[in-house]
């Protein structure tokens, strides 16, 4: 099979424009100060746009619980 039109590469490398990779940004939490991705809980302190949103000590107390079950169950 011929290919009917070719793409030139000046066409090809206009397409291919938009494909560059971008860094992330990140932001200060303004809890505490921190620096967090944009847009997504602060993972130190559990706070989104000023209110608490994870109870990391509770999260935390409850990893150690599983941990402590799984060494104990094998």
């Amino acid at each position: 099979m011929v290919i009917r039109m070719r793409s030139t590469k000046s066409h090809t490398r206009n397409r291919r424009s938009h494909h560059a990779l971008v860094g992330k940004n990140f932001v200060k939490c303004e809890n505490c100060t921190e620096l967090k991705k944009g847009h997504t809980v602060c993972l130190s302190c559990g706070f989104y746009r000023g209110m608490k949103v994870l109870d990391l000590v509770k999260k935390a107390e409850k990893k150690q619980k599983k941990a402590k079950t799984a060494l104990a169950k094998s």
